[in-house]
């Protein structure tokens, strides 16, 4: 039925094609640092200056505009914008390219790169420019205190009664450059199974370590694929 709710799960693979690295990247600036010394917490307690210089950096090339939003993003927001039913895209990724191609029905599940969270207060505030020990929080004023909105790894994602909330709704679920081995996101395509029948597509480069639990993969550069699929949804037509 076209009033069917859609769940979309993003991941690096979809951000890959506008040029941004991904952390398996070996050739990308993920290759020239440790995750545990900038994407942990025991990380940022050790060298803070360090992690903030890294994220720094990420947030200045998302701002710069060399990264935009590509077909695969664009898709997705027609989707949601052409469906007569319910489209929630759960994003993995922290750029705001979902937001930028015009995606407004969105979860960003890892944080996002382009905030600021006060590890003191709470507050979470838009960040565009750099932050360090010496930033302000504007929720409580104490200095030194805002971190990146970012989840890292031995952190609990965000927002997951929201999320598992809309998987429980869905009765598709579509997975696009995802690598199936990041849990909680790994098991999304389990649980939907789980609860009922529900059509289960995988949109990927390459097979993820999860492939066999879909009922369709499609393979391709998401950037292909996922227009095709887009299409062929809003016209009715079969996918797999």
């Amino acid at each position: 039925m076209a009033d069917e709710a859609i769940v979309v799960l993003t991941g690096a693979g979809i951000s890959k094609e506008s040029g941004l690295d991904t952390f398996r990247d070996t050739d990308g600036v993920w290759g020239r640092v440790r995750l545990e010394d900038v994407a942990t917490p025991e990380g940022y307690r050790r060298n803070p200056q360090l992690v903030h210089a890294f994220y720094n950096a990420r947030r200045r090339q998302l701002a710069s505009g060399s990264a935009q939003p590509n077909a695969a993003h664009l898709a997705l927001a027609r989707l949601e914008r052409e469906w007569r039913g319910e489209v929630v895209v759960i994003t993995q990724n922290i750029d705001d390219l979902h937001e930028r191609a015009g995606s407004r029905n969105l979860i960003h599940m890892h944080g996002e790169l382009l905030k600021g969270r006060c590890d003191l207060c709470g507050e979470i505030s838009p960040w565009p420019d750099d932050l360090d020990l010496d930033s302000v929080c504007p929720g409580c004023n104490h200095k030194g205190r805002v971190r990146p909105h970012v989840v890292w790894f031995g952190e609990v994602p965000l927002d997951m009664p929201l999320i598992f909330s809309a998987l429980d709704r869905c009765r598709t679920f579509v997975a696009v450059g995802t690598s199936g081995n990041v849990y909680p996101a790994a098991g999304f395509v389990t649980h939907v199974r789980s609860r009922g029948p529900a059509r289960t597509i995988e949109l990927n480069l390459e097979p993820s370590l999860g492939a066999t639990l879909f009922h369709e993969t499609i393979y391709g550069p998401a950037t292909e694929v996922v227009p095709e699929f887009v299409e062929a949804i809003l016209a009715g037509r079969k996918t797999g």
